[in-house]
């Protein structure tokens, strides 16, 4: 697929590299094309290229949305809600609030009844949102290997046709997918963020994962 990301952050960075890894084509969309981190990224990623957050959203036939979530909003009027009409929108942000954790627990901006992923899917009625890749850290998100098998990768979004693009990802990177309905379940998988940042911040561990067991 042509891939489009909008944000070069690590997060962005890093499934960029997974994606050219898999023969996708990468087009990384920053606020600055010519940063230097963007430019040692693409040195290091053969076949990737850089540009605005437009020119990421025209390129890809699916999107990804990886930028802070305070700045979403700002992200996608800069990469222009047309240019993401009819499209996959795989959203893998989480709504922190820009305010320090507490006893090793983040402040989301959202309320128990909403979801970032909501105001992403309003904000762009004409793309298709996907929530996936918000529940686990960078390190861990392109193929990680766990003796206990392929941890759970969870998604949920509105279109059947979307959320098959993003399964080929998730298979593609190593883990199994499961489907939790509507994007109104982003509600239910953003606090999965939340959960996996405790040990982050209380026990400085940052390679777990979470796995759904099924009888």
């Amino acid at each position: 697929m042509k891939i489009g990301i909008l944000g070069s952050g690590i997060v962005g960075q890093t499934l960029g590299a997974g994606l050219i890894k898999y023969g996708h084509q990468v087009k990384l969309g920053t606020r600055t094309p010519d940063d230097a981190d963007v430019k040692k990224w693409l040195a290091a990623t053969p076949g990737a290229t850089a540009g605005t957050f437009a020119e990421a959203a025209k390129f890809g036939d699916l999107v990804i949305l990886a930028a802070k979530g305070t700045v979403v909003e700002s992200v996608i009027n800069l990469a222009g809600k047309e240019n993401l009409n009819g499209k996959a929108l795989l959203d893998a942000t989480n709504p922190i609030a820009d305010a320090p954790p507490e006893n090793g627990i983040v402040k989301y901006f959202t309320g128990p009844n909403e979801s970032l992923g909501e105001r992403v899917q309003a904000l762009v009625p004409n793309a298709k949102v996907v929530k996936s890749f918000n529940s686990v850290g960078f390190g861990k998100m392109v193929n990680p290997h766990y003796e206990q098998g392929p941890p759970t990768m969870f998604l949920c979004g509105n279109d059947a046709q979307a959320k098959s693009q993003v399964v080929e990802i998730i298979r593609q990177f190593g883990w199994e997918p499961y489907d939790v309905g509507g994007i109104a379940a982003a509600r239910a998988l953003e606090p999965l963020c939340m959960l996996w940042l405790i040990p982050a911040f209380t026990k400085n561990q940052r390679t777990h994962a979470f796995k759904l067991l099924l009888k």
